[in-house]
């Protein structure tokens, strides 16, 4: 579903991504882990097109998309969910669902795609008509994964879903994964917390200074004696 081949990107004239290559099939959940620095959110901006590739290819569906503009990488079912929720604090939480599904494809299918979210995140219809600013944490970031899904992703890409979050909220919102997952879309995501990301994950790298040096299924990382030394404190 995704395949990056030798990216190359970075901010200015400072590289970040050092030919990366990354490949995860479709319905798979691929997990990104490192420390900070390492590149992690670099690499979800460049595949959602607010970073230019300097070189390399990325392909979706076996489509060639990094030539294209960030709302034509929507449209053809590449979605980011950022880090830090970015919501719009004014408005409610249907206007911030229904800013997910602006493109003609998912525009077309709103009113069934709503009613999906709603049942995924029972929560937000409670809260349909509240403010986003004015919901917990762990709603905004219901919210905000929502507005990932009115977009009707094939790659739905998540960076730090679970950060600042209570664990009980978390285990929530891995559960969504697992459930959207579930349903047939491919999902990467970006997470700090790397057990959690490795226990859920079919296909994880870790990431360092930009290069990928470890990469396998989530559980053989899990017993890698590397990856539990640097990231798991063991």
């Amino acid at each position: 579903m995704l395949r990056i081949s030798g990216l190359r990107t970075g901010y200015g004239d400072v590289p970040i991504l050092h030919g990366l290559d990354l490949e995860i099939e479709e319905g798979m959940i691929g997990a990104v882990v490192g420390a900070n620095g390492a590149g992690k959110t670099t690499t979800m901006r460049a595949i959602a097109g607010i970073l230019p590739a300097w070189q390399g290819e990325i392909h979706v569906a076996g489509e060639r998309i990094d030539g294209l503009a960030p709302q034509k990488r929507v449209e053809a079912g590449v979605i980011l969910v950022p880090e830090g929720r970015r919501l719009f604090p004014s408005m409610s939480v249907r206007e911030n669902l229904e800013l997910g599904s602006l493109h003609p494809r998912a525009r077309s299918a709103r009113a069934g795609t709503l009613e999906q979210v709603f049942e995924i995140f029972p929560r937000l219809r409670e809260r349909e008509n509240q403010r986003a600013g004015t919901l917990s944490g762990g709603e905004q970031q219901m919210c905000a994964i929502g507005r990932g899904l009115m977009g009707l992703p094939r790659v739905l890409m998540l960076d730090e879903p679970s950060l600042g979050l209570a664990p009980i909220v978390v285990e929530t919102i891995f559960d969504v994964v697992r459930r959207i997952r579930a349903e047939g879309v491919t999902v990467l995501m970006v997470e700090q917390n790397v057990r959690h990301a490795l226990a859920l994950s079919d296909r994880a790298w870790v990431l360092e200074h930009g290069r990928i040096e470890i990469e396998g299924a989530g559980d053989e990382m899990l017993a890698d004696e590397r990856v539990r030394r640097a990231y798991l404190g063991m």
